[in-house]
């Protein structure tokens, strides 16, 4: 196999790991950020939503074994925690025992992955915009921010790895002919907040579990930090009479959170502060074809597929497109025509999946994690796999536990499971029944 020169255009999760993939390889990788080195300068608050790691990201990670040192910065949250109005709480916990996700930083992880990545030998640089793509030479052109000098970059291979607006995706935009563009955004928005340790310098409620306070047509959710924080993000309509738009003085906003989330604002102390001087951000689905040109640049993570958060999956599809990338690496033993081909037929259906799958979550998690039905369903569905573990993986376990079955896969048996299960929830007395042999048979009826 031939040493490559490779230029990946973003050093974001996906582009900081796959540099570790390729130059475990034996390749030469230099990395191109636009951003200053977040490592060096502190990033602005507001602007991330924590991450979930879960099965498919571990598996990225241990590929080129460094989980390890990720394990060091990474909570895990083993269910959902769910506040109620009256302030109540209930603990929902995820796929079986011993099964968790984990909360990491997103700066915090990035950053870690930037010095893996530079150990293993990768260059990195920084203050680099990307401003062409020849696509034909696979040749580069960056503008320092700082020094205005334009580089001209030449290398064997090209990969995009610089997210939902990523120059790399918009030069094919420009340069291809029939190339495929959606995007799409939600009506509602996001704003990060956060909650303190306690004066005590613990933290100010249970650690290890992804905290939703579901209302309907929107939620806050809070993810445990390392330093002792919560991470909150409310995910809110930009406009309408319940918004961000509608919450436009302290005391509207105040008596909102008030009658809204009351354990929460008791927890926030710079409440005010937050809601008024973080951005107000935007939710993004990007669907795109071709992912490649030729044999000369692939777009890999956000750049080809950027999705929505709810289903946590964005950063676990990227590094899982590190795994399969370099599992057709050694398989096709570096024919990057044939790998770029089959990378791209095999990860689109997928990154569409996702896509939808996330979307579809946000409802679940804002509406019916508070709904006895919905819960009932879910009960009925977690009895049955445990007794049929052959027959039945619930979607979110498919999902998130399960690297070994593709996102496209998790979808169209997901969409066959919630059919059969429409119609076990409309059995009379199901409520006192849901755990009988009857229900168990009702559902192997309708798998046959």
């Amino acid at each position: 196999m031939s040493k490559q020169s490779i230029t990946l255009i973003g050093a974001g999760l996906v582009g900081s790991l796959l540099s570790i993939y390729l130059k475990k390889r034996g390749h030469e990788v230099s990395v191109y950020e636009r951003r200053p080195d977040m490592r060096k300068n502190r990033i602005s608050a507001g602007k991330s939503i924590n991450l979930a790691l879960s099965d498919r990201g571990w598996r990225g990670l241990d590929g080129v074994g460094i989980s390890d040192e990720i394990r060091k910065v990474a909570i895990p949250m083993k269910g959902r925690m769910i506040h109620h109005l009256d302030s109540s709480t209930v603990f929902q916990p995820y796929g079986k025992a011993g099964q968790a996700i984990y909360s990491v930083s997103r700066g915090g992880l990035n950053c870690v992955l930037m010095d893996l990545a530079e150990q293993h030998g990768a260059k990195l640089f920084f203050n680099e915009r990307c401003t062409q793509v020849d696509l034909a030479n696979a040749t580069a052109h960056f503008e320092n921010f700082e020094t205005k000098k334009i580089s001209e970059v030449k290398s064997d291979r090209i990969f995009g790895t610089d997210g939902a607006f990523s120059a790399a995706r918009l030069q094919m935009q420009l340069s291809t002919d029939r190339f495929n563009y959606q995007q799409f955004y939600l009506e509602h928005g996001y704003k990060e907040l956060v909650i303190p340790p306690t004066a005590s310098g613990d933290f100010a409620m249970e650690p290890n579990a992804l905290h939703i306070w579901p209302r309907g047509q929107f939620m806050l959710i809070a993810l445990p930090n390392l330093d002792k924080t919560f991470t909150c993000t409310l995910f809110f309509p930009f406009e309408g009479p319940v918004s961000f738009a509608a919450l436009d003085t302290h005391e509207k906003m105040l008596e909102f959170f008030n009658k809204t989330f009351p354990d929460a604002v008791k927890l926030m102390p710079t409440l005010e502060h937050d809601y008024f001087h973080n951005p107000t951000s935007s939710l993004v689905t990007v669907k795109c074809s071709p992912w490649t040109y030729g044999d000369k640049l692939a777009l890999v993570g956000d750049a080809a597929h950027a999705i929505v958060p709810f289903y946590g999956q964005g950063m676990n599809c990227g590094f899982e497109d590190c795994v399969v990338l370099d599992g057709l690496i050694e398989k096709h033993k570096e024919n990057w025509m044939e790998v770029f081909n089959e990378f791209q037929s095999l990860r689109k259906p997928d990154g569409d999946a996702i896509a939808d799958l996330a979307v579809g979550n946000f409802v679940e998690m804002r509406d019916k994690t508070a709904d006895p039905k919905f819960l009932l369903q879910k009960k009925i569905e977690a009895r049955f796999s445990e007794k049929h573990p052959e027959l039945w993986i619930p979607l979110y376990s498919m999902v998130t536990y399960s690297p070994h079955i593709r996102y496209s896969t998790a979808l169209s048996e997901g969409q066959k499971q919630e059919a059969i299960m429409q119609k076990i929830m409309r059995l009379p007395d199901i409520e006192k029944k849901w755990d009988s042999e009857e229900v168990e048979q009702a559902i192997l009826r309708e798998l046959r």
